[in-house]
């Protein structure tokens, strides 16, 4: 990685991480394989607000990465009545 990579992706997780310590994101993590994506799953009120995270985001703002909102709503829930 170079030094602006490196710096952008510590962004990038300081800003999951207060998005997190705020109680908006879920989870967040990388994919492992052939090709290297990430999932964060966090809630918004309404698809602007989704949206709006989505786009401060220094991955997206940089271009470092395309990002992409994907509705999801949970069909079972460990812990909870299936």
């Amino acid at each position: 990685m170079t030094d602006a990579e490196r710096d952008v992706w510590s962004d990038h997780y300081l800003r999951l991480k207060r998005l997190l310590d705020d109680g908006v994101l879920v989870l967040a993590g990388p994919t492992l394989g052939r090709l290297n994506t990430g999932i964060a799953i966090f809630e918004a009120p309404d698809e602007d607000a989704a949206r709006q995270i989505m786009a401060e985001d220094p991955i997206a703002l940089g271009g470092w990465a395309p990002v992409e909102l994907r509705p999801f709503v949970v069909s079972l829930l460990r812990g909870t009545p299936g």
